[in-house]
């Protein structure tokens, strides 16, 4: 296992709104993950309590919202481009009034593409993804599992090294989420150069799909009660930890102590 380029540089970022500091300082990389033989992309997830900034985080990221200061880059240090990053919020992206077939096909021929090649991409997704079945379906025909892979393979239209998701393992039953899970690792491992920033409350998921976690929170005052604006208090190297790529990581004893520790960091954020 070995350590490449940086493809992703978040260094400095603050964000105010309203006259109320959100973020401040916020900095992290994302590294290519190497194995020798082994198509490996990342995955990193972000957690931390709700209304710390998260999502606004992810925003700025994906390039939707400008931070006040810092930057973001990618690979080689240039910066994000626009349609280079994918984002899949937690109400999925969908248009109600289109099939799943129909959905994949518009986006991609926003991006570009003709009728033909629009269909035989979109095709070629939703059967990667289980989904053709379900192709004449509409949104709301679907359960929320599917509903989030027809959001991702919507994404994937145009290949895109950076995909970000918004609490992807909100509401699924433990069948359902053990889909996601693979499903994430799969699409990450499309390419060696790809990432994907996972935000989420699912400290237990979170360890099991990742290559690292990070915590996003405010600083604790002397009662432990986290104030003021947050940045990253913590980052973990799960590939450092012997508990990435793995199967049934959730057997092993520093699972279940790591998982701990970060619940209890948790709550001090």
């Amino acid at each position: 296992m070995a350590a490449g380029e940086v493809l992703l540089d978040v260094q400095g970022v603050g964000l105010t709104l309203g006259g109320n500091a959100i973020l401040r300082d916020c900095s992290f990389q994302v590294v290519d993950r190497v194995r020798q033989g082994v198509v490996t992309g990342q995955i990193v997830a972000l957690l931390g309590p709700s209304g710390v900034g998260k999502t606004r985080l992810l925003r700025i990221i994906a390039g939707l919202d400008p931070p006040d200061v810092g930057r973001v880059t990618g690979y080689k240090g240039a910066p994000l481009l626009e349609g280079e990053v994918g984002v899949v919020f937690q109400h999925y992206p969908l248009l109600r009034h289109r099939r799943v077939l129909g959905n994949l096909e518009t986006a991609g021929r926003m991006n570009g593409m003709g009728a033909a090649e629009a269909r035989s991409r979109a095709a070629h997704l939703l059967e990667r993804f289980g989904l053709t079945a379900r192709a004449q379906l509409y949104p709301a025909q679907l359960s929320g599992g599917q509903r989030q892979r027809a959001a991702i393979a919507q994404q994937l239209m145009k290949p895109k090294s950076f995909l970000l998701l918004d609490e992807p393992f909100s509401g699924l039953d433990p069948s359902a989420l053990g889909d996601v899970i693979k499903l994430l690792v799969e699409v990450a491992n499309m390419d060696e150069l790809n990432t994907l920033v996972i935000v989420t409350h699912d400290i237990e998921a979170a360890v099991v799909c990742s290559d690292a976690v990070m915590l996003l929170g405010r600083e604790p005052n002397a009662l432990g009660k986290g104030v003021g604006p947050a940045k990253i208090q913590r980052s973990v190297d799960l590939v450092a930890e012997g508990l990435a790529y793995q199967d049934d990581v959730e057997q092993l004893p520093r699972f279940a102590e790591l998982v701990r520790d970060l619940k209890d960091g948790f709550r001090r954020l």
